[in-house]
């Protein structure tokens, strides 16, 4: 039972986490309907996102010990060590991403500000070097777990985090207009644009 009220938490939570964090990416938008007050709901709203996705992680902690009763196996078939080696070949890269790209946002990674201007850094190379970061982890995590269904489950996260920076693209255009449409046509969504 635990298993399967576990199971429908991180589903809940994946889900929510989606829905808080796209309200959370529309700061520009809800300004013309509530005023200035939007930043300080939007910030809310990414801080229960991230409630969510840490909710999310934890279910995957607690399905390593209450796995659902279904036709795949528990664990891989090799030994631990190399799906934790699996965990730290993706981690490193993806750990860079995900700081270098918090260093160059600052506080705007989970302070929504009118005041914040277009980044730079990483920024310059790919428009959403954190989402790219941090996507990765629940990767991480479920090899760190030797869980063959939480790699399977992690994929659900990549329509997630497309989600949301299609979220943030589309209220960023509303903040910056023009500017943000040349920093699109100079920069990748989500990996480099070759010059």
């Amino acid at each position: 039972m635990i298993a399967w009220i576990n199971t429908a938490v991180l589903v809940v939570s994946v889900l929510m986490t989606l829905h808080f964090y796209v309200k959370s990416a529309g700061p520009a938008a809800l300004e013309k309907r509530i005023g200035a007050a939007a930043y300080a709901r939007c910030t809310r709203y990414r801080m229960v996102a991230s409630v969510f996705m840490t909710l999310g992680a934890i279910d995957y902690v607690v399905y390593f010990f209450y796995p659902l009763p279904i036709p795949l196996a528990r664990a891989f078939p090799w030994s631990w060590w190399v799906s934790a080696l699996a965990a730290t070949l993706i981690a490193i890269p993806s750990g860079y991403l995900f700081w270098r790209g918090m260093r160059d946002a600052g506080e705007e990674t989970l302070l929504v500000k009118k005041e914040h201007t277009l980044y730079g850094g990483i920024y310059e190379k790919i428009r959403h070097p954190q989402a790219v970061g941090e996507l990765p982890f629940w990767w991480v995590f479920a090899f760190l777990l030797h869980s063959p269904f939480l790699v399977l489950f992690s994929a659900i996260w990549i329509p997630v985090f497309v989600l949301m920076c299609w979220a943030e693209e589309r209220d960023l255009l509303i903040r910056y207009g023009s500017a943000y449409e040349e920093y699109r046509r100079r920069t990748g969504l989500l990996i480099p644009r070759r010059r």
